[in-house]
Order: structure tokens, then sequence, then C-alpha cells
């Protein structure tokens, strides 16, 4: 049996993996998957994959596109969700500040510098026509963190997934004063290049099955209740979430990586743009 190591964040997305490995779809192959959740998100998960304490991960495209940048040695080997990530940006329940206009120049709390709490703060500002240059973070590590700051006062707003949050957001904890959707497809597959190198084989394998199971998952029937359960949400919002969501079992595309790159760059938030083909492994 071939183990290797997957990590992703512990939220909806990832339920088709959960599925697969319960229902020993990679065991019938000869692969031992075992899966990590990694709360800290995407930034960490960077870090994961940089010192080979994992083999694979499910993680945001533009921090891993960074990281990559700056070092990383890993590689995209497939989209994995091809809709945009759905950014609510909160505030605490009795903050003072009712329009996104009025955070220009707070504290953005961010679960690490890389993530994608970090850079989609960038986004938001450019979309918001704030100056980046000046933007302030507060490191909280992971939702309950993010708790912590919004309550107390030590970060003013957060960004996270708006599905994720939105219990936080029904208890009156957050107020989501509005989203900012990723302008790119949200989620890819990520390989060390030691692993691709020594186990591609093994890995073809492994998204063979994933990409089964992601194109058969929205009919599944009562998916829709299995997630609300597992998850804690609500029936309604986990229906509204799979509506949004489109798994993907392709290569990453060409325009998905010029637009991350484009974006990153002009944010200074990379010195230097990538060629696709030294972000990105090609199977063929």
């Amino acid at each position: 049996m071939k183990k290797v190591k997957i990590i992703g964040v512990p939220e909806h997305f990832n339920m088709p993996w959960h599925l697969a490995i319960e229902e020993g779809a990679f065991e019938e192959r000869g692969i031992d998957l075992e899966w990590t959740d990694i709360p800290e998100g995407t930034g960490k998960m960077c870090q994961m994959l940089q010192n080979r304490e994992t083999d694979l991960a499910i993680i945001l495209t533009e921090g891993l596109v960074k990281s990559i940048t700056e070092g990383n040695p890993s590689k995209i080997v497939q989209e994995y969700i091809a809709s945009p990530l759905l950014w609510g940006i909160h505030v605490g329940a009795n903050s003072p500040y009712r329009s996104i206009m009025e955070l220009e120049g707070r504290k953005a709390a961010i679960s690490r510098f890389g993530s994608g709490s970090h850079l989609m703060a960038y986004v938001n500002a450019q979309n918001e026509g704030w100056e980046t240059d000046g933007l302030q973070f507060e490191v909280v590590n992971d939702l309950d963190g993010a708790v912590k700051a919004l309550t107390t006062g030590t970060a003013d707003y957060f960004m996270w997934e708006h599905f994720t949050t939105k219990p936080l957001v029904d208890q009156k904890v957050f107020r989501r004063l509005g989203d900012c959707p990723t302008p790119w497809p949200c989620f890819v597959i990520a390989a060390t290049d030691d692993f691709i190198k020594e186990e591609g084989t093994t890995l073809r394998h492994i998204l063979e099955i994933i990409n089964g199971y992601t194109t058969e998952f929205k009919q599944i029937p009562s998916m829709d209740r299995t997630l609300a359960n597992r998850y804690g949400q609500k029936l309604e919002d986990i229906q509204e979430w799979m509506s949004l969501t489109q798994w993907s079992q392709s290569p990453i595309k060409t325009k998905t990586i010029d637009i991350v790159n484009y974006t990153l760059f002009q944010l200074k938030l990379i010195l230097k743009q990538k060629k696709y083909n030294e972000l990105t492994y090609n199977q063929d």
C-alpha cells in the first residue's frame, strides 16, 4: 500500500475527497491516502508543501501561484473548483462599521501572510479604489482567532469564505458587509515536485479517482442534507452553495494563470511572473 499525505481546509469543498477515502476508493488502487485538515488555510499549506510535510494539497490558486513564484518546489497539477470563491467581508457584531467603504485604512485580520485572506484583502482594496500600499494586517491564524480579533477590536474586518462563516453571521458573532468573489477559479490540486517526479503513476490514479467523484458529486441523493449536517450549515445555505460551485476535472487554463499572475504582480505581491509551465505539471 502506497502511503500519500494530502491536506486541505475543513470545508464543504473537500467532501468528495472524504467520500472517496471513506468508501475505500483509493485503497482499491493500493493507495493509503491520509487526509489532514488545515484550519489555518492556504498560507500554512504552502509552508507544509515547501517543507515536504505533505505530498498533495487542495489549495487556493492565488496563494499557491505566489508561493511557487517565491521558490516553493511544487506545481499545480489540476484545477479543482472551476467557480470563484465568494469571500465574505466581515466585521464584529458590535462594530461601528456599516459599509465596506468605511473599512478603508482599517486593519484586516488574516490567517497568515500569503494566505487567501491576505491576498484577497488586496483584491478587495483594488476593487474599492483604495491605496493598497498602506494596508494593515493582524495575523490571527484561523477562524477562531478572527472571532477573537473582531470581538476584542484588535482587527477591524476579516475576509473568509461566505458559507463557512455564515453560521457566525447567523449567531450574530460577525456582521457581513458584502462579498468579494475571486476573479479566477478558486481551488487547485497541488503536488510537490518530489512527489510528481517519484510517484507520477500514483498521482494519475489519485486524479482519476477524485475526478470520478467530483463529476457525480451533485447527483448523489441527499448530499445537500449530508453536507448541512456534517458542516453545521443550514440546508438552504448548502443548497445555494452547491448551485454556485462547479468542480473541475481539467488542467488549469493558461488564461487563468495569466490573470492570477497579472493581478499579483500589479498589486506588488510578487516581484516577477513565472510562465505557465513553471507553475503547472503537464501530465501528457
